[in-house]
């Protein structure tokens, strides 16, 4: 009975063997089969190209060459030649792919024991997961978590068609965008950009009811939200100014205190046509219109405002045309001494604007493409055109008319010019390239812009240290006081024309004007005031203490030319 244990045990090992959910194969060192149970020639058999199983590394070679050499160069009992080595034979026909799963293990001195399994299940099921996860990726903004564009498509486009299909649903677009973001980018690094962002996803998230809107975002600093289930209009416009102020509300972002105001663009369901880009964009359109008029705010949109970005459009493909083309160029105002007996009514200096020549359109006022030339980011390539051409012909002038030309041509600077990390280097530039000396050269900006930001005044104080003469524009206009004038480092103070305008009628304005002489005067400052246009007014601005004036009194902006021409009897009297 003892001798029958061994041969019992080992039929009953074979019959497991045999019938095991699983392949087993026993072979020889170089592949020979030896042994295999119906799960393994069910699973090899597709790899047989003669119907034969005699030889394990001969059914796969075409799958895994590699096995052979290794099970050959294997020295020890229990070697893995392969662990879960996955095969994929091609799929006959229109049948689906199978994937086999193949370990191998060295049994002994001349016996390698192969362990087969069918895993085509399991590799759909990770196919599919894999396929999911792209699809959540493709809809997902990677760094706040949020929605992408793609995303709040869908949902912008159905509730479009269940408005066509007259279900009455109430929805609006909101578009939202970063105010001076790029300054952040700029001056703290894009981790700081970053960080604020995923601050805003968070809030914006946080502020919207659950139900009632879908976030996104669209762009790079630009969001939008899909709002749902509205009652009214006054609920669009009420959840919009509650994103709007809860965005804008100081927050810390890596050791960083900041502040950046939101902008938005509110499309009401009833006023969206076309498709979903359509509809995004017209709420965009709000969203740029809110921040022409200084951010910060919430504008719904109105069908006017499309025709006004079209218009913008073509105004900024002609102003690149235009830049592109030299059909911008440079007149000169006249700037006059007031209260110096041997300069009276004599052209001191002049100031430099700059004008359009459009080929259909004759001449364009800079009312019309100075606005779009900063939203569009033309600004810097305009406004250097605009301070070359005026050093050029101020050093002209010099070289021409001698002590006939004018003093200095001042030259008014945009905040996006300032920002320029080499802007002060190429003023400096500029002016060794043309001989100019520097205190020829009047460089002017806003009260406003002055007044807000530290990097400016920085930048300012650099180009006073060249020997510039610096001047405050439109003073009176901004957000600073007589008080904070000594806050500024300006030589030139420059009173408003909306003063001008109303010194002959207004004792207000007239205090207001003798006011602002007087401290500038204490602080070392000179004054230019702007729009003279009556001889009363001049008369009054001389009276209370103004040194200069500038206004069609005295001359309408002149061409290069003309104002040579316009120099010499105004200067040399008969």
């Amino acid at each position: 009975m003892s001798a029958d244990v061994p041969q019992a045990a080992y039929e009953s090992l074979m019959q497991f063997l045999y019938r095991a959910p699983i392949g087993l194969v026993q072979t020889s060192l170089v592949g020979s089969i030896e042994m295999i149970n119906p799960t393994s020639a069910q699973l090899l058999m597709p790899l047989s190209r003669d119907g034969s199983l005699d030889n394990l590394f001969d059914l796969i070679d075409s799958l895994a060459p590699q096995l052979r050499g290794q099970a050959l160069a294997s020295q020890r009992e229990g070697d893995v030649i392969c662990d879960a080595l996955r095969l994929t034979p091609p799929a006959a026909g229109g049948a689906a792919a199978q994937t086999l799963s193949i370990s191998i293990a060295r049994l002994d001195g001349g016996r390698l024991m192969a362990v087969l399994d069918d895993i085509s299940l399991q590799v759909r099921q990770e196919q599919h997961l894999i396929e999911r996860r792209l699809r959540d990726a493709a809809l997902t903004d990677a760094m706040t978590r949020l929605p992408n564009r793609v995303a709040l498509s869908g949902p912008i486009g159905d509730a479009l068609l269940r408005r066509a299909g007259g279900s009455g649903h109430q929805f609006a677009v909101l578009y939202l965008n970063c105010d001076r973001f790029r300054r952040v980018n700029d001056l703290l690094g894009t981790a700081v950009g970053d960080g604020l962002l995923s601050v805003m996803a968070a809030r914006l998230q946080g502020v919207l009811r659950a139900g009632e809107s879908m976030a996104a975002r669209v762009g790079g600093d630009e969001f939008a939200v899909l709002l749902g289930d509205l009652a009214s209009s006054d609920d669009a416009l009420a959840i919009g100014r509650r994103v709007i102020d809860t965005l804008g509300q100081p927050c810390q972002v890596s050791g960083h205190a900041l502040t950046c105001s939101v902008s938005g663009g509110l499309l009401l369901g009833d006023l969206a046509e076309g498709d979903v880009d359509a509809v995004l964009h017209d709420a965009s359109i709000a969203m740029v219109e809110a921040k022409r008029l200084g951010g910060a705010r919430l504008v719904a949109f109105e069908p006017a405002l499309r025709e006004r970005a079209v218009q913008r459009g073509r105004t900024e493909a002609d102003l690149r045309l235009a830049l592109a083309e030299g059909q911008l160029f440079v007149v000169y105002q006249p700037i006059i001494a007031l209260r110096e007996p041997e300069l009276e009514r004599r052209c001191v200096g002049v100031e430099a604007l700059v004008r359009w020549r459009h080929p259909q359109r004759g001449i364009v006022p800079p009312i019309e493409f100075i606005g779009v030339a900063e939203e569009c980011g033309l600004i810097c390539a305009l406004g250097d055109h605009v301070l070359a051409t005026a050093v050029r012909q101020q050093q002209c002038w010099r070289d021409e008319l001698g002590p006939l030309a004018p003093g200095w041509t001042a030259v008014n600077l945009s905040r996006a010019q300032l920002q320029q990390p080499d802007f002060v280097a190429s003023v400096q530039a500029l002016l060794a390239a043309s001989g100019l000396p520097p205190q020829c050269l009047q460089l002017e900006v806003t009260e406003s812009m002055a007044a807000q930001d530290a990097s400016v005044q920085a930048v300012l104080q650099q180009l006073k240290a060249l020997g510039v003469v610096l001047a405050l524009d439109d003073f009176g206009t901004g957000y600073s006081s007589l008080a904070s004038l000594h806050q500024f480092p300006v030589d030139v103070v420059k009173i408003d024309r909306s003063f001008t305008s109303q010194v002959d009628t207004s004792q207000h304005h007239r205090v207001l004007v003798q006011a602002t002489v007087m401290v500038a005067a204490s602080l070392g400052m000179s004054t230019v005031v702007e729009g003279v246009e009556t001889e009363a007014q001049a008369a009054l601005v001389r009276q209370l203490g103004c040194d200069k004036g500038q206004g069609y009194l005295y001359s309408r902006p002149l061409e290069a030319q003309a104002l040579s021409a316009w120099l010499q009897p105004v200067a040399s009297p008969a």
